[in-house]
């Protein structure tokens, strides 16, 4: 890995123009199990990346199902790809059909030894404009070597004491649902061959931005709207054969998340903070 040679794609830089139409919400509640939002009503957080994705012809992907490296994202000369985590900061509301500008920019590109080997980190900024609201977002990028045989972090257990704890169902068609509501071609969450005989998954995985998804969902409705900011980070691999549980406890100005298997280990974490001292206040009042 040549430092230089990666280091040149910070500031790449991709423009398009986008919208969560009707439609894709539709097809997106139905595979998360809820009501479908109408043209202009509010989006609800996170699916707008239902129309993140840049649409790649077929034929310019990876042997993942990504994109072929060294367009817009740096030739990182490492096969393992991983959406590690992310952070947003949401103003105003978007709202279905309603047009959206994206722009997007390489702003980091890091390399570090990993527990497991050499590790890049590639972080993409994205701001997501429409006439009523915005989101500015990071979003976290790991490469890593293909590992020969699984070899899952330590677990962390599941928070205890939680003000929501939700069992959230989970199967393989839902992962299926998801990946095409999102445009996701990666193949561990829907080749099982893949996510097993290359990527040494005992299982496909539960993506990281589905369990987002859910945790921020469960976060607006406890709280009686949508974070101001939200940050999450994958800890550990989650799997369809058992349902996701959303827990949720206090802090200061808002909730510490996680997703989790049961009472066995954590899946991902996240934070949801409110701006408005007075809205978490009275969420969080014992009678709430």
């Amino acid at each position: 890995m040549a430092a230089p040679e990666l280091s040149e794609w910070i500031g790449h830089h991709r423009h398009r123009e986008t919208e969560v139409d009707a439609r894709q919400a539709a097809l997106l509640a139905a595979t998360l199990d809820v009501d479908a939002p109408q043209s202009g009503d509010p989006l609800p957080p996170l699916w707008h990346w239902a129309a993140a994705e840049q649409p790649v012809p077929t034929s310019n992907l990876g042997h993942d199902g990504h994109e072929k490296k060294g367009g817009f994202l740096p030739p990182v000369p490492l096969p393992r790809r991983m959406w590690a985590g992310g952070s947003l900061e949401f103003a105003g509301i978007l709202r279905v059909d309603q047009p959206l500008v994206q722009d997007s920019v390489v702003s980091q590109v890091i390399e570090k030894q990993a527990r497991s080997g050499p590790m890049v980190l590639v972080s993409v900024d994205h701001t997501l404009t429409g006439a009523t609201g915005r989101i500015k977002e990071r979003h976290n990028i790991v490469f890593l070597q293909s590992p020969d045989r699984y070899s899952p972090p330590p677990p962390i257990p599941p928070m205890q004491d939680p003000v929501i704890d939700q069992a959230y169902p989970m199967n393989t068609t839902r992962l299926f649902r998801y990946s095409a509501c999102t445009f996701n071609g990666h193949r561990i969450h829907y080749d099982l061959d893949f996510a097993r005989q290359i990527e040494r998954y005992p299982n496909l995985l539960v993506h990281g931005p589905l369990q987002a998804t859910l945790m921020i969902a469960a976060a607006t409705s406890h709280m009686g709207r949508c974070p101001d900011r939200f940050e999450y980070r994958a800890v550990h691999p989650m799997f369809p054969d058992a349902p996701v549980r959303i827990l949720a406890r206090p802090c200061e100005g808002g909730l510490h998340m996680c997703t989790a298997r049961g009472t066995e280990h954590q899946g991902m974490q996240a934070t949801a903070m409110w701006t408005d001292a007075s809205t978490v206040d009275d969420a969080l009042r014992p009678d709430h």
